[in-house]
């Protein structure tokens, strides 16, 4: 799931995205109101946007209009200047799916959080399957051949990004980039490392294996 946080203290986005990423989320940051907006217009595929209503060169309620009166789908979570009730009616009427007032504790913002991914993957209806093999968004749960499988934030993450991707070549760097963000694609050997963790888990003794090698390329799931 890929969750953009446009929260303009540096120290709080920095905080919510390191909590979000050890929880299997991939994260981005904006910093500001025109940079939110920059980054959604190139790339509008976001699972969540956490968004600060007090946002420097475009406040977080004008984002929030914009993006609405484009039809950009993606969930919203505001996040409020205090608990008033004038900042979160305004919030909610201009179409965010959450309000959560500032300061907070980050459970009740992954909590909150998870809720939303989860009315979305409701909504969206995608299990998502490629043979034997089912992931269900909407529970957290992965099984094989009706079997649970076992995975840990990172590995869900990884093989939710192959299954969303069936049929296409997914390079390291893209696999990396997108579970671990942007800083990931320093590190795209760690991908090599989790593939393996998968296949363990999920390709069992005599199982037909699912998650293709492309030599010299990367990895995909499915028939191209």
């Amino acid at each position: 799931m890929r969750v953009l946080i446009a929260v303009a203290e540096q120290r709080l986005a920095g905080i919510i995205g390191r909590g979000l990423k050890e929880e299997g989320y991939s994260t981005e940051v904006a910093l500001d109101g025109e940079s939110a907006l920059d980054r959604l217009a190139d790339d509008p595929a976001f699972d969540l946007l956490i968004l600060d209503t007090a946002l420097p060169t475009r406040d977080g309620l004008d984002v929030l209009h914009i993006l609405r009166e484009g039809q950009v789908e993606a969930p919203v979570l505001a996040l409020t200047q205090g608990d008033g009730s004038d900042d979160v009616v305004r919030s909610l009427n201009l179409g965010a799916d959450g309000a959560l007032a500032k300061p907070f504790v980050f459970d009740e913002l992954l909590a909150r959080a998870r809720a939303l991914l989860r009315r979305r993957s409701t909504h969206r209806s995608p299990v998502l399957q490629s043979g034997d093999l089912t992931l269900d968004p909407a529970a957290h749960r992965v099984t094989r051949s009706g079997r649970h499988i076992a995975l840990t934030a990172r590995e869900y993450a990884v093989l939710e990004y192959f299954l969303r991707n069936r049929g296409t070549i997914l390079t390291r760097e893209m696999i990396a980039e997108h579970v671990w963000g942007p800083d990931g694609r320093a590190a795209s050997n760690i991908v090599d490392v989790y593939v393996g963790y998968l296949r363990r888990k999920i390709d069992g003794r005599g199982r037909t294996p699912l998650v293709r090698t492309v030599r010299g390329v990367g990895y995909m799931v499915g028939r191209a």
